[in-house]
């Protein structure tokens, strides 16, 4: 090794040295620090029966400070319905029997156990509260495992086809057609996958398989338009949203309103945790609360095709080489036109 390449190789290894336990570090308080602080903060639950009653169950539940968000119902339908609608996660209903409490673990199996605790704990003398589960997952995922599990490939998968189709040279159109048409299979192979073979998905059919596209397709057109307009960093950057925070921030693996403030609504703001709010409302939810995930995914996807779209035409017009100019100068008559004419 010769002596100028010779400071080269150590600030290299003194780079990879420093590099690799900062990204560690990173890496971990990225997901290790949500779940090491995870407790419900305005939790969405509802309550119903009579006034003086729900007062009390109220108060109850107002010690813990900050924990629940409160919305009150006339009655044991009003709540199962609200339940049903992903306006809350459950609901008690208090009876002259005492209190019953409605969940949907489909929604969250950590809410729907924390909610158990709280409300038996809130019981009058200990005893046992009756549980009905108004919107299970299927048999075949009883815990709602798959859904969790599943959002990271997702964004591997939009992640792939940003990346792939910027290395293989597609510009432009062909690059945003190539994005829109790699996603429409990828939301196909899902649904095949989740729930025709593993059962694990109980909605429509053809709604999951949009949602696993346009998943994909948020992700891959955030990677490549990105790229398009930042070049190498914009790779990272976009990494950064979708496949580290994106994920971390998702809450799919208990709820957005079990993590720290401002994390889980930052999370539903990223690709993976609005996909993940989608497909749970369309796979168990008959499609309640999709909308507002469904947009999210919308402007991601948008905005990278439009970025992937307009640095293409850009490029182009780059590229193009110049006009030739003609040249401006008089014409320079020839001999014989201005030469005189001979004496005859």
């Amino acid at each position: 090794m010769s002596s100028a390449t010779a400071p080269a190789a150590g600030r290299t290894t003194l780079a990879v040295l420093l590099l690799v336990p900062v990204l560690a570090a990173l890496l971990l308080w990225t997901f290790a620090w949500p779940a090491a602080r995870t407790a419900p903060r305005d939790l969405p639950v509802g309550i119903a029966g009579p006034a003086a009653a729900a007062d009390g169950l109220a108060r109850e539940l107002g010690r813990h400070e900050g924990a629940f968000e409160i919305h009150r119902y006339e009655d044991a339908a009003a709540a199962r319905s609200a339940v049903e609608a992903r306006e809350v996660y459950g609901a008690v209903v208090v009876t002259p029997a005492g209190p019953e409490l409605l969940t949907a673990s489909a929604g969250s199996p950590v809410v729907a156990g924390l909610l158990r605790e709280a409300v038996t704990a809130g019981a009058a003398g200990g005893g046992t509260v009756p549980v009905t589960d108004v919107v299970a997952p299927p048999a075949a995922d009883p815990r709602g495992t798959v859904l969790g599990a599943g959002l990271l490939p997702l964004a591997v998968a939009g992640a792939a086809a940003g990346a792939a189709s910027l290395f293989l040279g597609l510009r432009g159109a062909r690059a945003a057609t190539a994005l829109v048409g790699a996603a429409a299979l990828a939301g196909l192979a899902g649904a095949a996958l989740t729930h025709s073979w593993l059962g694990a998905l109980a909605g429509d059919w053809w709604a999951e398989a949009g949602v696993f596209a346009l998943t994909v397709l948020a992700v891959g057109a955030t990677f490549a338009g990105l790229a398009t307009l930042l070049g190498k960093p914009g790779l990272g950057l976009a990494a950064v949203l979708t496949v580290l925070a994106g994920n971390a921030f998702s809450g799919m693996g208990s709820a957005p309103e079990l993590l720290p403030s401002g994390i889980g609504l930052l999370g539903q703001w990223l690709p993976p945790g609005a996909g993940g709010q989608a497909l749970r409302s369309v796979a168990y939810f008959d499609g309640a609360a999709a909308g507002g995930p469904v947009l999210v995914l919308s402007l991601w996807a948008v905005a990278g095709l439009a970025a992937v779209v307009l640095g293409g035409r850009r490029r182009r017009t780059e590229a193009a080489p110049a006009p030739v100019q003609a040249s401006a100068s008089p014409a320079t008559p020839s001999p014989s036109a201005s030469a005189p004419a001979s004496a005859g």
